[in-house]
């Protein structure tokens, strides 16, 4: 047990193997509450939790997946190049829904920190969680906020969206596969967009499209106004 452990793929196998159980346990379930991702982070929190494994060697472990992240977001422009058409028709939608999307983005945190009393550096810290985790923290630490605040509301937030988007657009009864796109993209970044992969190819393509329009105005937006 302690030479399984200690071995330098264990935090990989940990993770893939919870990812696995999840995706088996989804397929069967069919509850956003068994999101794949959902289920795996939590069963590796308790793990490290648990103290049989070093958060740091967790990570380690975990580097060639890590890797793969700028790969696996690139990927996506593979299904917005599918669906160009789709985007070019669209074009002027894209925009508008991005930017109203942003700016109620930075509009909530604001105004949900201010009438909590949260003092500035909490609001830096969540005023770009709708953003990918690059522009998220170079937004977040150039207004004065704190790294590891940033990375949980990012996180959380795209959790929310991959668990949460389906339900909501049936909820709200959201019949066009462009705008259900552009809201998990717009509110929940790369997450949310894994989720939209599963959903479909133009709320995929749509979703990839608004991670980089938003990053784009939340940038421009904060570094202006903010």
């Amino acid at each position: 047990m302690e030479a399984m452990l200690a071995s330098p793929l264990f935090g990989l196998f940990l993770s893939v193997v919870s990812f696995g159980v999840g995706n088996f346990l989804f397929s069967k379930v069919k509850t956003p509450l068994l999101n794949p991702l959902l289920f795996a982070i939590i069963c590796c929190v308790l793990f490290v939790q648990s103290g049989l494994i070093s958060y740091e060697k967790y990570m380690a472990d975990n580097a060639f997946l890590t890797n793969l992240l700028p790969v696996a977001t690139a990927l996506l422009a593979v299904n917005i190049y599918k669906q160009l058409k789709t985007v070019k028709k669209y074009a002027l939608v894209i925009v508008v829904s991005c930017l109203a999307g942003s700016v109620a983005s930075i509009l909530s945190v604001v105004g949900l920190c201010r009438l909590f009393g949260a003092d500035k550096a909490i609001e830096a810290s969540f005023i770009a969680k709708s953003c990918t985790t690059p522009i998220a923290l170079d937004i977040s630490l150039m207004n004065g906020g704190m790294e590891g605040i940033t990375v949980i509301a990012v996180m959380f937030t795209g959790i929310a969206g991959a668990v949460l988007a389906p339900s909501l657009a049936k909820l709200f009864k959201v019949k066009s596969p462009v705008a259900e796109g552009l809201a998990i993209g717009t509110s929940s970044h790369v997450i949310g967009t894994s989720r939209a992969v599963e959903i479909g190819e133009i709320q995929s393509a749509l979703s990839g499209v608004a991670i980089g329009i938003c990053g784009l105005i939340t940038i421009i937006l904060i570094t202006v106004f903010y």
